[in-house]
């Protein structure tokens, strides 16, 4: 049952777009200097490889505010990669003034290696193997080597980092922020439990279980932002409102009504309570991590007025298209619901996404 359990939980979490959204171009005349073709080029954008400790190369963008008052790390969610996401990472770095750095996990995007699918992909019979691949998670070496990049290449402190977990990338995002005790904040964006708490509705935590955020979320020490949608049909949001009662330093969550799974970034109120949250943070280090009561806080600043753009994202329709407004039909029928998520994307592009049978958690 284990290994059964497990195999399945493995090919939902690792489902990377195919064939990939982007390509990766050097260019000879700019010294080497790596570009995304399929993304507009800017002179505050990074294109690298990372090499990870296990010999991977992942791909990651870094995107250069020229008022950034913080760092965010961001972990993006299955069935993406970072031509996908390219256009919201410029978006949240214009927002919210920003540094930011998102990266693609192996086999997604041009990140080079196989691993996750290799991990899904084991015999589930094999359970002694599969328990070695799941005692040494692939995806925490990814994360590790793009932290590792800003630290040593843009010379990122932990007190001025940001992780931003979405979805699936709840997962390492935890993780590391479980391991770092000096760090700025912590966002959760449609965050899992863990793997098989988005299957099941299991009570305790199983060893072959993925993305243990319920076990790890009070080893955070730094402010917990979670975002979730009331009508999530992928992660339900009793998801994030039992993350958000478990972290140690709470700050006031979002839970936007009506949003769904891939939907949030299009709701006026998303980005102006990351605004907040940022803001909150960026005040004062010292006062935030001594304040008893950052949920205080944060309601003392939505009387604030925001200046600046306009709250509601318009992402350009000549990116790629981005894959997590999908639904899987398999998820679907796990959780035996066929009521269709209400989503304020246009209906062309959830239908297309859908007709993909690609999950998004």
């Amino acid at each position: 049952m284990g290994g059964v359990t497990s195999t399945i939980a493995a090919k939902f979490a690792f489902f990377p777009p195919n064939p990939p959204s982007y390509k990766l171009v050097t260019d000879e005349s700019c010294g080497g200097r790596l570009y995304i073709p399929e993304v507009p080029r800017r002179d505050n954008v990074d294109v690298l490889k990372v090499r990870t400790r296990r010999g991977t190369d992942i791909v990651a963008v870094h995107i250069k505010h020229p008022k950034s008052t913080a760092t965010v790390l961001y972990s993006h969610g299955n069935a993406a990669d970072l031509g996908q996401m390219f256009e919201l990472f410029v978006e949240l770095s214009n927002r919210l003034r920003v540094n930011l750095m998102g990266y693609d996990y192996s086999g997604y995007g041009q990140s080079t290696g196989k691993d996750l699918q290799m991990l899904a992909s084991l015999d589930c019979t094999r359970s002694f193997e599969l328990r070695s691949w799941l005692l040494v998670p692939q995806y925490i070496s990814y994360i590790d080597a793009a932290y590792k990049c800003l630290k040593e290449q843009y010379g990122v402190k932990d007190e001025q980092l940001i992780l931003y977990g979405q979805s699936v990338g709840s997962g390492p995002t935890v993780d590391l922020a479980s391991r770092l005790p000096n760090l700025r904040g912590v966002v959760l964006h449609s965050p899992i439990l863990s793997g098989m708490r988005v299957l099941y509705p299991v009570k305790r935590t199983y060893w072959f279980d993925i993305y243990k955020n319920i076990d790890k979320i009070g080893m955070v020490n730094c402010p917990v932002m979670v975002v979730h949608g009331t009508t999530d049909e992928v992660v339900d949001c009793s998801h994030g409102k039992q993350l958000y009662e478990l972290c140690k330093v709470k700050y006031e969550p979002l839970w936007i009504n009506g949003g769904g799974h891939c939907n949030l970034e299009l709701y006026p109120e998303f980005i102006r309570h990351l605004k907040k949250f940022v803001l909150s943070l960026g005040k004062s280090k010292t006062a935030t991590n001594a304040s008893k009561n950052p949920t205080a806080d944060s309601a003392n600043q939505s009387k604030t007025s925001d200046s600046g753009p306009s709250d509601t994202f318009e992402l350009g329709a000549d990116l790629p298209e981005v894959s997590r407004n999908s639904l899987d039909s398999r998820l679907e029928k796990s959780k035996k619901s066929n009521k269709p998520e209400k989503s304020r994307m246009s209906t062309d592009h959830v239908d297309r996404f859908r007709r993909k049978k690609r999950l998004v958690w």
